[in-house]
């Protein structure tokens, strides 16, 4: 193992992450028909909340209730409610990537793995544990009970100090966006790998150590 210690991002990078299809779930029950111009209109919102929560301009608990205001207006129902029914649906449909449970079993053992995401714990330790993958991780980092997001250092450095503070040169960052994980990374000090979806360009001058197009490629870069 070129690495003792391997983040993964979570959200495509280890799990499939298919949110018109969560929400088509959560308003199926409202017997509502989300069609794609909704989900365009959602996106339009949802996207600009991300960056500004990546940003750190606004907390992980606005952009929950933000994100389905209009809906909660709509449907006379609590915009807390329709995220908390959102993050479930997406626990049950959430399936590790092709590839992804192989790695991690063929990791595990090697070096310590751990999850630094974005994501909300609600819906990062009901799908863990529908994959079966709960005994594989040796920790699980959430900025909203951190406090801070990626590309925010605060996070990787709480991490980093989980890990006991080992030389930085030891450990490996993995995820699919320039603009959280890879520049997270970098800013931390660590190497990063970049997971580069099909269809996906790196417009930025953020340059991640390693690219790859596919999991099965990280046996090569990790030395497994």
């Amino acid at each position: 193992m070129h690495y003792d210690f391997i983040l993964f991002d979570a959200d495509e990078t280890l799990f499939s992450f298919d949110i018109f299809a969560g929400l088509s779930a959560v308003f199926k029950r409202y017997d509502i028909k989300f069609t794609e111009h909704d989900f365009a209109h959602y996106q339009s919102k949802n996207k600009q909340l991300w960056i500004t929560y990546q940003n750190g301009e606004i907390s992980a608990e606005h952009l929950q209730v933000t994100r389905f205001a209009e809906w909660a207006e709509k449907l006379s129902v609590e915009a807390k409610v329709l995220n908390d029914q959102f993050l479930d649906a997406m626990a049950e449909i959430c399936e590790p990537l092709p590839g992804a449970v192989d790695l991690l079993h063929k990791i595990q053992g090697k070096a310590k793995l751990v999850i630094v995401t974005n994501g909300f714990q609600r819906l990062q330790n009901k799908r863990i544990q529908r994959a079966g993958l709960e005994h594989v991780f040796d920790w699980i980092v959430i900025s909203e009970i951190v406090g801070y997001p990626k590309p925010h250092v605060a996070i990787f450095d709480h991490t980093l100090q989980l890990l006991g503070n080992p030389p930085k040169s030891k450990v490996l960052m993995i995820g699919d966006t320039i603009s959280s994980d890879i520049l997270g990374g970098v800013n931390a000090g660590i190497d990063t790998c970049w997971l580069q979806h099909k269809g996906v360009v790196n417009s930025s001058d953020i340059k991640p150590t390693y690219q790859i197009q596919h999991l099965d490629e990280l046996h090569a870069v990790l030395g497994i």
